[in-house]
């Protein structure tokens, strides 16, 4: 009795392990049956969005006085521009920024060997006004903003130094966009594959996984490599858009 149980005991064994062997291999054959390959998909554009700002500063030691003296200097900005063809409407300024400034005091103590102290001392009332420009679809407020971003120096001559920021450049319809390459990407991966199959003698078979890669957009003809959490640059009017796509093909 004990010989016939231990007979079926190891009769039952030997089926589960023909069994998970069994299935081991078709899963190492499902692997090796499968070709996997990455799509590009690529797009020039122009930037079709603008955004430009500057700042300037007075001091004085009181706080009435920096606030009266920023708000003359706000008009003489605004007539500036005016002047150089820009409507009241198409900039806009910032709120006034107060910051109390500070400077350093040296001085030599003769009580413990000549020990150095430095001290801080009030030194006035520093206002801050910013002013800001931006365009959407429009070409000819683009170029206007473009043009005097660089003639800003001017203000000089009104005794007011006016801290340009570097202009930024985006675009409207990104998604649109995005859309697209991903649609190419996934047309260039197929097309890949079928060309690799077709060139063995094969034929695909179903689509077992597809991923996407980062979203990049980069300065045209930049040699910028591809950033892992993607790059989105804001300082070229001409751009690249890119992104890749991985499908993985059964094969029949």
């Amino acid at each position: 009795m004990d010989k016939i149980k231990s007979s079926i005991i190891i009769g039952v064994a030997i089926i589960i392990t023909a069994w998970i062997l069994g299935k081991s291999f078709q899963n190492r054959n499902s692997n090796l049956d499968s070709i996997s390959v990455i799509g590009l998909g690529t797009k020039d554009f122009v930037s079709d969005e603008i955004l430009w700002s500057g700042s300037f500063t007075t001091n004085s030691t009181d706080i009435k006085a920096a606030y009266n003296k920023i708000v003359s200097d706000q008009k003489i900005v605004r007539d500036f521009f005016i002047a150089k063809g820009f409507k009241a409407n198409e900039f806009t300024f910032g709120a006034v920024n107060f910051q109390k400034k500070f400077r350093e005091i040296r001085s030599e103590s003769t009580e413990n060997s000549f020990q150095t102290k430095y001290e801080q001392v009030f030194d006035g009332y520093q206002a801050t006004q910013t002013i800001s420009f931006s365009a959407k679809k429009n070409p000819n407020l683009m170029k206007r903003i473009e043009e005097v971003s660089s003639k800003t120096s001017e203000l000089v001559n009104s005794g007011i130094e006016l801290a340009s920021n570097s202009i930024q450049y985006t675009y409207s319809n990104l998604p649109s966009l995005k859309q697209s390459l991903i649609e190419n990407a996934t047309k260039d991966a197929n097309e890949r594959a079928s060309k690799i199959v077709k060139t063995a003698d094969g034929s695909l078979g179903k689509l077992k996984n597809a991923s996407m890669g980062v979203f990049q957009i980069t300065g045209q003809g930049s040699t910028e490599e591809d950033s892992y959490g993607g790059i989105n640059d804001t300082y070229s009017k001409n751009k690249t858009a890119r992104i890749t796509v991985r499908l993985e093909y059964e094969l029949d």
